[in-house]
């Protein structure tokens, strides 16, 4: 029996659980692009594409169909005591508690867990709803959530050890060699050996219910996961190793991708006469081609602009009738950059300000002139700025009018536009941009021929990890929400399992990938190079070691979070340079720092909303 005096308590509660889908995209999903994107391997608008294609694949065709409705048993579905309504409430803040900490930390650039913050808030709600001695506080089988706070700390280290123990051996064995790029090319094929076995153990060993993976023996688990990886080795010597040596060491310019088609006939064919060099990109974290400006977003200081030597300021001859006497000589006409970095004068902060903006001036300035409706939205915007006084004003009124259309319109686009290698590098003249320098400075740069071989590994892995997100996390994702709708159909308290109607798993899913397409280039931003300098062979091992680290986990049933397995391995592929100049640290800090204020601030959001709701004063 439906619950219709509450459906506005689910109606509420479904609104703060696509929220929290939403930043989930934009936050957990962006983080785990970011190696890739910030690599080169993939463009960001490819990620877009990739992560839409299997995250919706994986949730809808092997993707559980039954969730935890409260994450790991938090709270014993008993201590409800057989009452629906607190039950939908519950789980109703809990969603708003995550949903509101996540929105605030996407919006700042802080990359925080998404699961915790559920987890916290879950916990907070748990106090304030059943009493501090209902919560599962301690280990509980790795379900309580001692062990799951303690992932905060072993996941990440973990996790770096593998990224690091993969680059290494990818260093030793290919980019410490006299010839580095013949040994990348008929090595290629045990890293995708590897790379496809780590892979198919992900998304086959944890198992989908749909599939009935979940009930395999061992035996075929191995089975399976041993055979792609070998085909996937047989594959590539057949066919990958002709085709990049024809590429690379041969430098045949005319070779196009369907002709790998063609296998070990590629070893005789004949370069062009002219070939010179192999056309690969440029993996390159700071790109120069003769402007750096428009390359890498670079601005001068305020105040440091070349200016004209006043003695060198060209005087007319002698006698003639443009000479003036100096005291009647009109002041010089200031330019408005001029004039702002007067504004300025020595306060650092305000020419810290000045930077940012200008830098954001120009890259809208570059939007304006594209002739999609991005291009036509950034141009209503500047041709109708807000005027003088307050938002109420007649003449802002108006301009309001013309410019919510382009609103709409940025929204959805500004995202396809964003730079984020240029947003990653800084800004000169910045404390952080001086800081990403001399990160760069320590890293050492490779071939772009040898980078070019592994980005073809790290694109199998970028898509096995969205494929295993999508099968695997969604589900998790989904469970609240699923259990408001449960509580709220049936009028009868929900089961710690509960069945999910496919269509909230596509919409779930759906959501996830919207917000990282729409908004995910907010954490982008800071994540990838802003750890480390990266690269197809840094980035391939980052992902592999957290994609191992997800694996052990799982075999413990131990609670893990995806973007702190990734985060770690990029620390710790980052320290494989030899120094620990090569990480930004400062940023590994707040990372961290936002990860553990998870826990006390959604705890206290959902705990309060919980509380409040439970104990409002009435009539």
């Amino acid at each position: 029996m439906v619950m219709s005096e509450f459906t506005y308590v689910f109606a509420f509660g479904t609104m703060f659980a696509l929220l929290e889908a939403f930043n989930n995209g934009a936050n957990d999903v962006a983080n785990a692009w970011a190696t890739s994107v910030s690599s080169r391997s993939v463009t960001y608008r490819q990620a877009m594409i990739l992560c839409l294609v299997f995250e919706m694949t994986g949730a809808l065709a092997v993707g559980a169909r039954t969730a935890s409705t409260i994450k790991n048993g938090i709270i014993p579905i008993a201590a409800f005591n057989g009452n629906a309504g607190v039950q939908l409430l519950a789980f109703a803040c809990a969603s708003a508690g995550a949903a509101i900490w996540v929105m605030w930390c996407t919006r700042n650039s802080a990359h925080v867990s998404s699961t915790y913050s559920l987890v916290s808030s879950i916990a907070g709600v748990g106090v304030a709803a059943v009493g501090a001695h209902n919560v599962e506080w301690g280990w509980s089988g790795g379900s309580g959530l001692g062990a799951i706070f303690a992932g905060l700390c072993m996941a990440p280290c973990i996790s770096g050890l593998f990224g690091a123990a993969i680059f290494m051996l990818i260093k030793m064995v290919v980019h410490v060699r006299k010839d580095p790029l013949k040994w990348a090319v008929f090595t290629s094929p045990g890293f995708f050996l590897i790379a496809g076995t780590i892979c198919t153990l992900s998304i086959v060993y944890k198992g989908s219910p749909n599939l009935g993976l979940d009930k395999r023996p061992a035996w075929f688990i191995a089975s399976v996961t041993l055979g792609v990886g070998f085909g996937l080795f047989i594959l590539s010597g057949l066919f990958f190793v002709p085709y990049v040596h024809c590429k690379v060491v041969k430098k045949d310019y005319t070779l196009k991708l369907w002709d790998i088609w063609q296998g070990p006939a590629l070893f005789t064919r004949e370069p062009p006469s002219d070939a010179s060099e192999a056309r690969v990109p440029n993996y390159a974290v700071i790109q120069h081609a003769g402007d750096d400006d428009q390359d890498i977003g670079e601005l001068t200081a305020p105040g440091k602009e070349q200016t004209k030597d006043p003695e060198a300021i060209e005087k007319s001859p002698s006698g003639s009738d443009t000479d003036v006497p100096a005291e009647k000589s009109k002041p010089a006409t200031k330019s408005l950059a001029q004039l702002e970095d007067a504004v300025a004068g020595g306060n650092p902060q305000a020419q810290y300000r000045l930077l940012l903006k200008r830098a954001e001036a120009k890259h809208h300035a570059e939007l304006r002139e594209k002739r999609g409706p991005l291009g036509w939205a950034m141009r209503v915007l500047h041709n109708h700025p807000m005027g003088a006084g307050s938002i109420y004003e007649l003449h802002n009124l108006k301009a309001l009018c013309m410019r919510l259309p382009a609103y709409v319109v940025i929204a959805f686009l500004y995202g396809l536009y964003y730079d984020i290698h240029r947003a990653q590098v800084g800004i000169l003249g910045t404390p952080e941009g001086r800081r990403m320098d001399r990160v760069y400075s320590h890293a050492t740069k490779y071939q772009n021929e040898v980078e070019y071989l592994y980005s073809f590994v790290q694109i199998i892995t970028a898509c096995t990890a969205s494929f295993a997100h999508g099968a695997n996390d969604v589900g998790n994702a989904v469970g609240v929400w699923a259990g408001m709708y449960g509580a709220w159909r049936t009028g009868e308290t929900v089961a710690s399992k509960e069945e999910v109607p496919l269509w909230q798993i596509a919409v779930m899913a759906l959501t996830i990938c919207t917000g990282f397409i729409t908004y995910g280039y907010n954490i982008m931003k800071v994540m990838g190079n802003k750890l480390t300098y990266h690269s197809p062979s840094r980035g391939s091992s980052m992902e592999m070691g957290a994609a191992i680290t997800i694996l052990i986990f799982s075999q413990y049933k131990l609670p893990v979070s995806t973007s702190m397995c990734i985060t770690g391995a990029t620390v710790g592929v980052g320290l494989c340079n030899g120094t620990f100049k090569a990480v930004n640290w400062q940023r590994v800090g707040l990372l961290f720092f936002s990860w553990v204020m998870t826990i006390p601030i959604a705890g206290l959001i959902g705990g309060g909303l919980m509380g409040l709701a439970l104990n409002t004063p009435g009539y």
